[in-house]
């Protein structure tokens, strides 16, 4: 069995932020720390006219995969509880797989 690894669609995050609350609540973290935080780029306006704005979730140190969820059977909280669907839970190398479709993804292990 391969190692787990967190793929994340950046085309898709909408900046929700409830990925970082459902990690902050799983891990019981205090105030300032965090296993994922949803980070900001932009906006800014593009040459050819319009805006380009982008969340990106960045899973910390502090992130294990959700260890012990996954031992019970459940998905990882930022996972379960993000509504755009963007990430996914399992093993590395089927997920670098689905990453290599698409154009926006990043594979954490």
């Amino acid at each position: 069995m391969s190692a787990n690894a967190l793929m994340i669609d950046y085309g898709f995050c909408t900046g929700c932020h409830a990925c970082e609350v459902a990690c902050k609540k799983h891990l019981g973290l205090p105030a300032g720390q965090h296993g994922i935080r949803v980070l900001q780029d932009g906006p800014r306006g593009l040459a050819g006219g319009g805006w380009e704005y982008n969340f990106l979730p960045m899973p910390t140190s502090l992130c294990d995969l959700c260890a012990s969820r996954l031992a019970e059977g459940k998905d990882a909280a930022c996972v379960h509880h993000c509504p755009a669907h963007c990430m996914a839970l399992g093993p590395a190398e089927e997920l670098a797989a689905r990453a290599a479709e698409k154009t926006r993804c990043v594979v954490f292990s």
